[in-house]
């Protein structure tokens, strides 16, 4: 095949097939291209991508997908594999609006084997598709490539555990680009890999088992010593030491380099025949192709979009976890106290600079929510004061650890709930609406909603000094919006605005409060007086704040979260329960939020300025009309 534009030419994974070595080489590097060229556009996950194209290649030249199926944990390092299963031309829509999603959909395409986005969940996933297999007879492969990131995570050790015991066909890739797994990683460890990945050497090896085996009476006994003896050699004359996933249960093989094709298809192969579950360790660079994120993968792990020339981001604004991570310096400069904890994400919460003024005072714990949370409580025990700093997505993961390790003991732990809200073209597993509605439900714990930056320091002056027990501050991506002409945070519970006297009452939080107090000067221009109830603590909703409601002939609650066990819903009932006689209307969020852009989503649910304005103005034309 001509050496240019390869990449056109791929329409499945069996299109690699035929491929020699130099077409594959310049093939990864169409791919890199591409990928660069894309993200460099629409914003996405740019080292992790690059890191993986040979793999990827490798992965599907010597697995027959969809048949044989490949998990990718996380997800966000699998655009080559999108590239190479038939979506080349539709890379350019990735994150956008009815385009690709930045992760693997199994409604999105066949070869893509379980929908991912959070961390970890690789190997567990995997391994349940493996024993499917098995129980219908289905003698395909199943391969699960997990990153040594996401090999941080407790549910990857899990998954790792129980697979491990087994004798499925499953295959984890073990994607290392930092990290060193144990002692025998190292030139003994690639000398008896060498040997024992050679398809002689696993064909003889089968071949004397099976022969050991079939001697009458002490064929077995036979076998298990030949097994042992062989396991005694490696330890008596190598100095071969089991590392942690050969006595989990699993064979090891590696470490190989990551970006040799040929190499990497060589351990494949030899995997696919081996016996029961394999670990393939490979090691690759993070944004290797790609000069700028090569020698900086943290900054262009997630990046929006970029100068491919000067690797500068298009644009940049101060955005709330800016805010957050200067306040953090600020008060850890005066309290010797506070600790700052992050589970792997210093950059994007904006504790990069407390990470590097307060040492011993941060805490990245790796990708291990459940983790953090039940280590802040100890440091909370220990008479230290931890601010957990999450995005919203990931705080899911620790909601046992708030409800039994923090919340029943009334330890206080303040939670930083960054990317609060629609987060836009991540999609429906990044969306942080769901952290309120679980809050919720745990008895004791407080939650701030700031509606710009002035508020975010002053709500965590509050969570940190004037609360006790759990306390949450939740805020979202970007940067602070529209505040009425006047308007000062005065550490209040709630605030009303506008006419006191007017018959529609407009009741938000957070950021939608910008839109409300847009759409209320906007109807008062039109002739259509309205009322907001802003509230700034969302729990619990103070009583002052229901009482003052009740004389409103209409409520309209607008929230940016789920609806089922959200603010809105818990506003409503003690409004109902207060023996309010008027008409309450809840818009807030049913069911999982697809990618578009945050303003794009934001219209569709109903919660911008025009829409919360459209709104008001057709229920007041109904109204008039009946």
């Amino acid at each position: 095949m001509a050496e240019d534009n390869i990449l056109s030419g791929i329409s499945s994974p069996s299109d690699l097939k035929d491929l020699s070595a130099e077409d594959l080489d310049h093939l990864a590097e169409e791919i890199r291209e591409e990928i660069v060229k894309t993200v460099s556009k629409n914003g996405g996950h740019l080292a992790s991508n690059l890191g993986v194209v040979e793999l990827t290649i490798a992965l599907h030249t010597v697995f027959n997908c969809p048949e044989d199926k490949i998990v990718w944990d996380v997800g966000h390092q699998s655009y080559a594999h999108k590239l190479l299963t038939g979506r080349a031309k539709k890379l350019h829509t990735i994150r956008t609006e009815n385009g690709l999603s930045g992760f693997p959909k199994r409604s999105e395409s066949k070869y893509d084997a379980f929908d991912t986005g959070h961390s970890s969940t690789s190997v567990s996933a995997a391994f349940g598709i493996s024993c499917a297999n098995s129980i219908n007879n289905d003698t395909h492969f199943t391969v699960a490539v997990i990153g040594d990131g996401a090999l941080s995570g407790g549910l990857s050790f899990e998954g790792l555990n129980c697979a491990g015991r087994s004798k499925e066909r499953l295959i984890v890739v073990l994607n290392d680009n930092k990290m060193s797994i144990s002692k025998n990683v190292g030139s003994m460890a690639r000398y008896l890999t060498k040997i024992r990945i050679r398809p002689s050497y696993i064909n003889a090896k089968i071949r004397v088992r099976s022969k050991l085996k079939k001697i009458p009476l002490f064929g077995k006994q036979l076998a298990y010593f030949f097994s042992r003896f062989k396991h005694w050699t490696k330890v008596k004359f190598f100095g071969y030491q089991e590392n942690m996933f050969e006595q989990l249960g699993f064979k090891y093989y590696g470490p190989f380099d990551g970006h040799n094709i040929l190499q990497l298809q060589t351990a494949l192969s030899a995997a696919k025949r081996a016996k029961g579950p394999v670990i393939v360790h490979v090691c690759t660079t993070k944004g290797l192709g790609y000069e700028y994120a090569e020698k900086n993968p943290k900054n262009y792990h997630g990046i929006s979009a970029f100068d491919v020339e000067t690797g500068e981001p298009i644009s940049s604004s101060t955005g709330y976890s800016d805010i957050f991570g200067q306040y953090m310096c600020s008060r850890a400069e005066s309290d010797g106290n506070i600790c700052a904890i992050t589970a792997a994400m210093a950059i994007g919460t904006g504790l990069s600079g407390f990470a590097e003024k307060y040492k011993n005072r941060f805490f990245d714990v790796g990708i291990a929510e459940e983790h953090a949370v039940t280590f802040a409580c100890g440091l909370a025990v220990g008479g230290v004061l931890p601010v957990f700093a999450v995005y919203s997505t990931f705080l899911q993961r620790g909601y046992d650890q708030i409800l039994h390790d923090a919340a029943m003991q009334e330890l206080h732990v303040v939670f930083a709930i960054d990317r609060a809200g629609i987060v836009g073209e991540d999609g429906e597993t990044h969306q942080g609406i769901f952290d309120v509605a679980f809050m919720n439900t745990i008895p004791g714990v407080t939650v701030y909603s700031p509606s710009c930056f002035g508020e975010l320091e002053g709500m965590l002056e509050l969570a940190l000094y004037e609360n006790k027990g759990v306390v949450a501050v939740r805020y979202p991506r970007g940067g602070e919006l529209y505040m009425p002409e006047g308007y000062e945070y005065k550490k209040e519970d709630y605030s009303f605005f506008g006419n006191r006297s007017a018959d529609i009452l407009l009741v938000t939080y957070g950021r939608i409060f910008s839109y409300a107090a847009q759409a209320a000067d906007e109807l008062r221009n039109e002739g259509t007086e309205v009322c907001i109830l802003k509230l700034n603590k969302i729990k619990p909703i103070a009583d002052e704040a229901i009482g003052e409601s009740l004389k409103y002939k209409t409520v309209y609650f607008f929230e940016e979260g789920i609806q089922s066990g959200g603010v809105g819903e818990v506003f409503g009932m003690k409004l109902y329960t207060s023996g309010y006689k008027g008409e309450f209307k809840l818009i807030a969020i049913d069911g999982f939020v697809k990618q578009a852009k945050v303003a794009d989503a934001l219209h569709k649910l109903g919660l911008d300025k025009q829409a919360i304005k459209d709104r008001i103005s057709s229920d007041n034309k109904s109204r008039s009309e009946n």
